[in-house]
């Protein structure tokens, strides 16, 4: 099996503040921001717009 390079892009998962569930999942780079993303975006299990956090992918 072969190694996975290490990229400055990651891939990672958008978690509900509200109810905890991964909603999303988005591309990061991380020379770029160093910083956790957190962006509000719409929950379908708590039918409302909230914040969402990053959350590494399992």
């Amino acid at each position: 099996m072969a190694k996975s390079k290490k990229t400055a892009v990651e891939l990672i998962s958008l978690r509900c503040s509200g109810c905890d569930r991964r909603n999303y999942t988005t591309r990061k780079n991380r020379r770029n921001t160093q910083d956790k993303l957190e962006l509000k975006k719409y929950c379908k299990w708590c039918k409302a717009s909230t914040t969402h956090k990053e959350g590494k992918i399992k």
